[in-house]
This record gives structure tokens, C-alpha cells and sequence, in this order.
């Protein structure tokens, strides 16, 4: 008989690995547990306080990287977002610029990577360069005022894009309980334990109703240290043993404007733009919304009761501070000038987006090392960079959960971290620019912007 799933989070790590779990063992065993309703509205209409970073308007879907191992990755996930009947809708394959800072080596590494992709058969790169006169001139000259100051290169690849990232979530969803999957809307507040080291027999949720299942998957993204951290206690497990070691909430600042029908029009034209470390603008979906990211991390730390250090997103994801409003702005700025014209200096609403991050930036996809959780999996760490992964990552987890493992590069990438965060803080690793070095407590400040 088939063992009872319970998938906590139902972002994409959740989504997935309930749709291909559901392919292989009986549908009615899987239970995919959100607090969000189902149907998932879209995230225009959630009131502008979505909180996980699955819960957006649009993401990037890119092969863009440094490293082979996610550049093969993401190849594999573009292919799915291409051919998919119930993906590819929502794809958009627009483009990306990508401005480099002097000092980095960043481009290089991608390109050298397409490049070798591209002798061993598995592709053509179509990467190429772009002078900075040429981005300024291109998409109807929207980067016209662009500042280039500080950026030593730029490049071109028309392989790149974005996807409608809630719709797309959504209908994932709706195919996995189309299958049987049974979704169960409710707040988890605590994992419980069977007794004599039995592992996890579920979960309690915030109205008091217990969920029962053989085996717990944890897809809960920044809130895991916080669901995590009071069965570590009645476990006593260590401080360097504990998951805020492997995975810690972080935040970026996310600025949102509305367009009018004309400049719709007018930036429909645009690419995905990279702006170095500095953060990101995606072209509008159907909402007309212009978003702009700042990619300039923090967390959010509090002391638990029994005195841990864990990183918890703000209950509001709207409540920006000014100062890094400020910082914001100015980063748009330098970007599109243009827009900010006299009506739009401010943007329509300003929101934080929370992942958990991990000391490498590699995905946290393992059954939990402590024998007294033997059922308990994780499947973690997205590291704002694991969105594009929604039609694929839930194949890889599923394996996790079978006990057949990805092989061993992919088993090395998605360990359990033996060093954690260690004295370094992290840095090194797949997507090195998020890396929280600041708090958010430390941009608060009073004034207005």
C-alpha cells in the first residue's frame, strides 16, 4: 500500500513534486497543504501582500549560469516550458540583456558555458555582444538614458524570458488535483511527532485540526526555520545541526508599476534587463504591471524562545522601509530615467518578496539527517533563482522521497550542507549576488520618503 504524502507549501516546490508524485504513486495519498485558497487567486488580486516568492506576477526562466550543472538544468526546464501544453501558454520568450560590473567575470563564465554546449552538440549559442549605444538604441529606445557607469560589458540572448509566474503555478495545481491530489488549505503552526522517536506524524494547523500522514515533505520556503525551530527544541537538537544552518529566509525590495494602455504598448517591447548585482526589470504581463527588482538581500532575525537566532518574514510584505524605497528608486533610475516622469515618481505599490537561501545557493532537496525525523523531507532553499524550475524540480523530489536519489552530482548540489553557514556567511555558489549582508530592522527608519 501506497504511503499517505503530506506536501506543507504549495509554492513551486510543492506544486511540482505534488503533479509528479501524483504520476507515479495513487493521487488520493498526496495531500498538498497552503494556507492559500484553491484556486489560488492571481497575485495582482492578493492584495499586494503574497507572501512567498512563488506568489508573483512574473518570473525570469532563464539558462543563464556560471556553472554547467544549472546551466543543463535550466535547459532541461526551458525544453518543458516550450512543449508543455499546460506550461507554455504562460512562457515568454523575450530575451535578456545582461550588463556586467568590470571587476566580474560573471559573463564570461555564462558565455564560456554556451559555448561548450554548443561544441559538444547540445545546442547553439546564440549569446552574443551588446555595446552599451546598442542597448540604448534597441526596444524603441527605453534604456536610452540608461547609466552605464561602473559596467564593463553587456551581452545579448534571445534564449532567455520570463513566464506568468501565478498562472502558471496555478494551472500545475489544478492539474495535480485534477489528478487527486487533495488540497488542504490551513496555516501549519507545528510538526508532530510520534512518540519514541517514531519520526513526524503530521502536522497541526493554526485552527487546531491535525493532518495525519506517513511522510512530510516541508516546501514551506522562508517560513521553514520558523515551523522547524520549536520540534528542534523538543528534540534538542544543536545550534549547528539546526535547518536555519541550511536554509534562512531573505528579502528583496520589489517596486510595481501600473501602466497606461500607451506605455503597455511601448514596453511590450522589452526584454528581460539585468542590471548587474544591482537588481532587474521584467516586461509587463497582462496586468500592465512594470516590476523592478532590487536585488540587494536582508533577513529578518528574531530570538526564539530558546534563545536561537532564525530569520522570519515581517507578517507584512507591503510595509517597505523609506530608505530602501530610496535605494529602489535611484536603481530605477539609472535603468529606464524615462519612466519616472513627473506622475510616476513613485511606484503603485512596493511590496518584499521572502525565499530561504542557502549558503551555496544550491537547493536543499534531502530527507532530514536526524534519525528521530526519518520521515520528515525538505525540499528547500530556492535562493531566488528556483522559479523557473516549477515544471522539472518536483521529478528530482519525488526521487528524494523513493529513496532512488538524482545521482551524484545532483545528490552532492542538494545535500545537507555539512558546514552550514559556517564563520564565511555563504557567498560562493550558484547565484552569489542574494546573499543577505544586511538586516531589514537596520533600513527602518522614521521620516518619509
Amino acid at each position: 500500500m501506497a504511503p499517505t504524502t503530506l506536501i506543507i507549501g504549495a509554492g513551486i516546490f510543492g506544486t511540482s513534486t505534488a503533479y509528479h508524485l501524483s504520476l507515479t504513486s495513487p493521487p488520493s495519498t498526496i495531500i498538498l497543504l497552503d494556507r492559500a485558497p484553491y484556486p489560488p487567486p492571481p497575485a495582482s488580486s492578493l492584495h499586494k501582500d503574497a507572501p512567498g516568492a512563488s506568489s508573483d506576477i512574473n518570473k525570469i526562466v532563464r539558462a543563464d549560469y556560471s556553472t554547467r550543472f544549472y546551466m543543463d538544468l535550466a535547459v532541461k526546464a526551458i525544453e518543458a516550458w516550450s512543449s508543455w501544453e499546460i506550461l507554455k501558454p504562460y512562457y515568454h520568450r523575450t530575451g535578456w540583456v545582461m550588463l556586467d560590473e568590470k571587476e566580474s567575470d560573471l559573463s564570461e563564465k555564462i558565455r564560456r558555458n554556451f559555448r561548450a554546449r554548443e561544441r559538444e552538440g547540445l545546442g547553439r549559442d546564440e549569446s552574443r555582444d551588446m555595446s552599451f549605444e546598442a542597448v540604448r538604441q534597441a526596444w524603441g529606445g527605453l534604456l536610452e538614458k540608461m547609466d552605464s557607469e561602473g559596467f564593463g560589458n553587456a551581452y545579448w540572448n534571445p534564449g532567455a524570458g520570463w513566464a506568468d509566474a501565478d498562472k502558471a503555478v496555478a494551472a500545475m495545481m489544478r492539474e495535480a488535483v485534477g489528478r487527486g491530489v487533495r488540497y488542504v488549505r490551513g496555516e501549519a503552526t507545528a510538526l508532530i511527532l510520534r512518540p519514541e522517536g517514531g519520526g513526524v506524524g503530521g502536522v497541526r494547523l493554526g485552527n487546531g485540526r491535525v493532518v495525519k500522514a506517513d511522510r512530510v515533505l516541508l516546501a514551506t520556503g522562508a517560513w521553514t526555520s520558523a515551523l522547524l525551530s520549536k520540534t528542534e527544541d523538543e528534540l534538542g537538537i544543536g545550534e549547528a545541526d539546526r535547518v536555519e544552518q541550511q536554509a534562512k529566509a531573505a528579502g528583496v525590495c520589489v517596486a510595481h508599476y501600473k501602466l497606461n494602455d500607451e506605455e503597455k504598448k511601448r514596453f511590450d517591447q522589452l526584454p528581460v534587463v539585468v542590471y548587474g548585482e544591482n537588481g532587474e526589470v521584467l516586461p509587463p504581463p497582462r496586468s500592465a504591471l512594470l516590476k523592478f527588482t532590487n536585488a540587494s538581500t536582508f533577513t529578518n532575525t528574531h530570538t526564539t524562545p530558546s534563545n536561537h537566532h532564525i530569520s522570519i518574514p515581517p507578517s507584512s510584505q507591503t510595509h517597505v522601509p523609506n530608505r530602501l524605497k530610496r535605494e529602489t528608486i535611484s536603481i530605477i533610475q539609472r535603468i529606464t530615467p524615462s519612466l519616472l516622469a513627473p506622475n510616476k515618481q513613485q511606484p503603485d505599490y512596493w511590496r518584499l518578496c521572502w525565499d530561504s537561501i542557502t549558503p551555496t545557493q544550491d537547493q536543499l532537496i534531502t530527507r532530514h539527517p536526524d534519525e528521530k525525523l526519518g520521515n520528515l523531507y525538505l525540499a528547500v532553499g530556492g535562493s531566488f533563482h528556483s522559479w523557473k524550475f516549477l515544471p522539472v524540480m518536483g521529478e528530482f523530489v519525488v526521487n528524494v522521497l523513493e529513496g532512488r536519489g538524482n545521482g551524484r552530482e545532483m545528490n552532492e548540489h542538494w545535500a545537507w550542507k555539512k558546514e552550514g553557514w559556517g564563520s564565511s556567511g555563504g557567498g560562493r555558489g550558484a547565484h552569489e549576488k542574494v546573499v543577505p549582508t544586511r538586516e531589514l530592522r537596520d533600513l527602518e527608519e522614521r521620516g518619509r520618503l
